[in-house]
């Protein structure tokens, strides 16, 4: 079920060309791309794990992205990575924007750029020459999934041909990776001054608060995979808490969200109620609406301010 308008997907799984730990500036490169994509209002967000599987967790436990695993993570090609995350995102977002995460140091504004553009796969150039991250259209997916070449989503976006667009963009963040270190380094101010944003935080709250984007994500990881329990693993959350957050949403919101079958010949299962699938959608876009107002009022304030 379609769930928002974009979808983000970081590859990180390989052992010998990611290293999604690699500090630049006080937070790892992958925390750098997810801030990126989250200032850019992209839900939800996957990381495809693999290498260093239990440190990334650890890194992006509370920044509400989903973590899938590629088996193959010696020496998988990035394709097969690619691959699982939008086999996974196929059918929940419109778009998917998707970046190796050797790739952390693109400026949000080229981001929003590549958003706004039109096309079924969006990809930005500087001085004529293609980066990341790139835009993919849902309805291209599988078509990107059946390729079986050797080259790639390179080869698999050629097969496109005139439907892939170019935006040149004045970014010489999307070239450059990893083993372009000095350089990441140059840019690492003029990078953390683009990070620059206002940090609206949604929730809802009686006496406490009892529901926010966390919660949010939990409810659709279960209403993804029907297990309280996958849903919990795949946001990097101890299954208790997971029930605690559910259990005290159910008290204020005084219906449920959740229905639960125990038993069975295949195990328990937990779905969302009717009325907790409204629930989340209309949260949905509430939570987004919110961000689309907080982003035009923050341009204004740079506009009028010293920033």
């Amino acid at each position: 079920m379609m769930i928002s308008k974009f979808g983000g997907l970081i590859a990180a799984a390989s052992k010998k060309t990611a290293l999604p730990l690699m500090q630049m500036g006080s937070i790892s490169i992958i925390k750098r791309i997810v801030l990126s994509f989250q200032q850019a209002g992209i839900f939800p967000i996957v990381i495809i794990t693999g290498a260093d599987e239990f440190e990334v967790r650890n890194d992006l436990a509370n920044c509400d992205v989903i973590f899938l695993r590629n088996e193959n993570c010696d020496a998988p090609p990035l394709y097969d990575s690619v691959k699982i995350g939008l086999e996974y995102l196929r059918d929940k977002c419109e778009r998917v924007v998707f970046t190796p995460v050797n790739v952390p140091m693109f400026a949000p504004a080229t981001l929003t750029r590549l958003l706004e553009a039109e096309g079924e796969m969006i990809t930005p150039s500087f001085n004529k020459k293609g980066g990341h991250p790139v835009v993919i259209s849902s309805s291209i997916i599988p078509e990107l999934l059946a390729y079986s070449g050797e080259e790639g989503l390179r080869g698999a976006a050629a097969a496109l041909g005139g439907r892939r667009a170019w935006v040149e963009v004045p970014d010489e963040g999307i070239l450059l990776s990893i083993h372009d270190a000095e350089q990441l380094r140059a840019n690492l101010e003029k990078h953390n001054h683009a990070l620059l944003h206002s940090v609206v935080a949604v929730s809802l709250s009686k006496e406490t608060a009892f529901f926010d984007s966390r919660s949010k994500l939990l409810l659709f990881l279960i209403m993804d995979t029907h297990s309280v329990k996958k849903a919990a693993d795949m946001m990097a959350m101890s299954l208790g808490k997971a029930w605690e957050m559910l259990n005290k949403m159910e008290r204020e919101l005084g219906f449920a969200v959740v229905e639960r079958r125990h038993g069975g010949s295949h195990g328990g299962r937990t779905d969302l109620t009717e009325r907790g699938i409204a629930f989340l959608k209309a949260y949905q876009q509430f939570e987004s609406n919110l961000f689309m107002y907080a982003r035009r009022e923050f341009m204004l304030f740079q506009n009028d301010s010293i920033l």
